[in-house]
C-alpha cells in the first residue's frame, strides 16, 4: 500500500493512493491520530489515542507537540516523562511503529498481515538537515517504506494541483502556498507547469502555529477570568478547553464560551473580537513574511498578475482571524482554502505518490548550509557557504547533489564546525542560525585509531596531507560529509547531525 504521513504537531493524517482518490484514513472513526506520547512511573509508554485517554490522569505524564522538540533536538536528545529519561529519538520511533500498528488493526485501511507500507513522508520547509534525518530514520524504525520526503507547503501543492488545476493559466503559474499548523508556519511559492510543481522560494517562522493561538487565548481568559495560579493539570484541561472552543469558531461566532469547571469557575464568555485581538500579533507575524516568498528565480518579485491564487492549508489556518488578514492582503477572490485544512499535506503526500497522477516536484534548499574556516594563520575566521539556499534538489531516483573542497591540512586534527542559516549578511550566517555536532578528523596518520579526538591538542603543522571533502545532498536534503587524505587515503564518512542542545 503507498501513503501520505503529515506527522503534525497536534494531530497525524494518512491518506492513501486509491486509483486516483486519495481518502483520508479513518482510526476507529477519526480521520486522525493524536500526535501525544504518555509515560508513567514504572516506564510504560502509550501512544496516539492510548496517550490521549490517559492525558488527565495524574499518574501519567503526557508529552505533547513533541514535534515542536525535533527543531532544537540531536540524535541524543532527551526528555523526561514521569520521571524517567528517554531519548527523543527512540519515543518519535516508538510513536511510529504504534501508528503503523493501528494502520493495520485500528483503521479502515484495506491492509493485508505483514503488506508493506511505502510512505511519503513531510517536514517543515524551514526543517533542518538533522530534523530531516531524524525523521527518516524514526519512520524507518517504524517499518515504513519511505519513498519520497516532501516539505509541508510543497505537498499541499499538489492537492491543490489534484483540485484546482483548472486556475492555472500560461499567464498565472504560480500559487502561494500558506500553510499554519499546529507548531509551525511555512510559505512558499510554487511554479505549476503542466504536471510539474517547481518550489521557487520558501520561508517560514520554525515555531509559531495554533498552539500559540491556544496559549494566547488561554492567557486572555486567565487574565480575564482572574485565574492567576493554577495547579498544571488543571491549567492543561483550560488550554484544551481554549483550543477546541477555538477549532469550533466560524464566521458567523460571535461570542467565546469557555467553560472552567475543571478550574471551579463559572462559564467565561467574552465577545469573538477579543479573541481576534489577542490572536492578531501572530496572524500579523505569517502576513508580513509572504511579500518575502513573492519572489522568481532570479529574486525579482512576482506581480500579483502572475499569481494563481494563495492556498490556505493547515488546522489553524481555519481560524477566521487568517482569512480576513489574507483578504485584506491579496485579492480575496483569490484566496482559497482548502476543503481538507488539517488533511491537506498527506493528501498531496499520496497524489505525488500515484504513478497514474504524474505529478513530478523540482524541490530547493531551504537554508544555507555551511562550515566556518580558518585563514591568515589562524588569525581570522570565515564562513564557507558549501551548499545556497535556493539550491534545487534532485527528484527520487536522481543522482545527489555532490560538493567537493581540496586544500593542503594546516593542522594535526581537523575540526569542522557546520551550521546552517536562513541568511547570509555580508558572507557570514545570519538569521535563524543552526550548529550541528562538531566533526574531528585526524589528518595526521599516527592519530587514525585515536577514538578521543575532541580531547588532544591541536596544533600547527607545515606537513599536513591533501584534504578532500566530499559532500552528497540527497533528495530529502539531508547532508553526508566524506573526508578523505592523500596519500595515505584514510577515509570517513559522517552523516551531519544537529547539535544536542539539551546537553550543550
Amino acid at each position: 500500500m503507498r501513503v501520505g504521513v503529515d506527522f503534525g504537531t497536534t494531530h497525524t493524517v494518512v491518506a492513501v493512493v486509491d486509483r486516483g482518490n486519495y481518502p483520508v484514513v479513518s482510526f476507529d472513526g477519526v480521520d486522525s491520530w493524536p500526535s501525544l506520547i504518555a509515560g508513567d512511573a514504572s516506564g510504560e509508554l502509550r501512544f496516539g489515542p492510548a496517550a490521549a485517554a490517559v492525558r488527565h490522569d495524574p499518574a501519567w505524564s503526557v508529552l505533547r507537540s513533541f514535534k515542536r522538540l525535533l527543531n532544537d533536538a540531536g540524535p541524543r536528545t532527551t526528555v523526561e516523562l514521569a520521571g524517567r529519561s528517554h531519548r527523543l529519538a527512540d519515543l518519535f520511533a516508538g510513536f511510529l511503529a504504534q501508528l503503523k500498528s493501528d494502520l493495520h488493526h485500528r483503521s479502515n485501511a484495506d491492509l493485508a498481515a505483514g503488506e508493506r507500507v511505502e510512505a511519503a513522508i513531510s517536514v517543515p520547509a524551514n526543517a533542518s538537515s538533522s530534523q530531516r534525518f531524524l525523521t527518516l530514520d524514526a519512520f524507518a524504525q517504524a517499518g515504513f517504506q519511505v519513498v519520497a520526503l516532501l516539505n509541508e507547503p510543497s505537498a499541499a501543492g499538489f492537492e491543490y494541483a489534484h483540485r484546482y488545476r483548472s486556475t492555472i493559466t500560461a499567464k498565472r503559474e504560480y500559487v502561494l502556498i500558506y500553510d499554519l499548523g499546529g507548531g509551525t508556519f511555512d510559505a512558499s511559492l510554487l511554479k505549476m507547469t503542466g504536471r510539474l510543481n517547481e518550489v521557487i522560494f520558501s520561508e517560514g517562522i520554525q515555531r509559531l502555529g495554533g498552539d500559540d493561538f491556544d496559549e494566547a487565548i488561554l492567557k486572555m481568559v486567565r487574565a480575564r477570568a482572574g485565574l492567576r495560579r493554577l495547579p498544571t493539570g488543571v491549567r492543561e484541561q483550560l488550554r484544551e478547553e481554549c483550543a477546541a472552543r477555538k477549532e469550533a469558531v466560524s464566521p458567523n461566532t460571535r461570542r467565546f464560551l469557555v467553560d472552567l469547571t475543571a478550574a471551579a469557575k463559572p462559564p467565561f464568555t467574552c465577545p469573538i473580537d477579543d479573541v481576534y485581538k489577542a490572536c492578531n500579533s501572530l496572524v500579523d507575524k505569517t502576513i508580513t513574511i509572504l511579500p518575502r516568498v513573492l519572489r522568481d528565480r532570479a529574486g525579482s518579485e512576482v506581480d500579483w498578475s502572475e499569481v494563481a491564487g494563495v492556498y490556505v492549508v493547515g488546522g489553524a489556518g481555519s481560524f477566521p482571524p487568517v482569512a480576513r488578514a489574507l483578504r485584506a492582503a491579496f485579492d480575496e477572490k483569490r484566496v482559497k482554502r482548502s476543503l481538507h485544512p488539517f488533511a491537506a499535506t498527506a493528501i498531496g503526500l499520496a497524489a505525488f505518490l500515484d504513478k497514474e497522477a504524474g505529478f513530478a516536484l523540482s524541490e530547493r534548499l531551504s537554508h544555507h548550509f555551511g562550515v566556518f574556516r580558518e585563514t591568515r594563520a589562524g588569525e581570522e575566521v570565515y564562513f564557507d557557504p558549501i551548499v545556497p539556499k535556493g539550491a534545487e534538489l534532485p527528484t527520487a531516483g536522481q543522482p545527489p547533489i555532490v560538493v567537493t573542497r581540496t586544500y593542503r591540512a594546516a593542522h594535526n586534527i581537523g575540526h569542522f564546525r557546520f551550521v546552517e542559516c536562513s541568511r547570509l549578511l555580508d558572507g557570514r550566517p545570519d538569521g535563524d542560525v543552526t550548529p550541528y555536532d562538531p566533526v574531528f578528523f585526524p589528518f595526521d596518520p599516527a592519530l587514525g585509531d585515536d577514538g578521543d579526538l575532541p580531547r588532544r591538542p591541536v596544533y600547527r603543522r607545515d606537513d599536513g596531507p591533501d584534504v578532500e571533502e566530499r559532500y552528497v545532498i540527497t533528495d530529502g536534503g539531508t547532508v553526508e560529509v566524506t573526508l578523505t587524505t592523500r596519500p595515505d587515503q584514510l577515509t570517513r564518512t559522517f552523516r551531519l547531525e544537529r547539535r544536542d542542545l539539551a546537553s550543550a
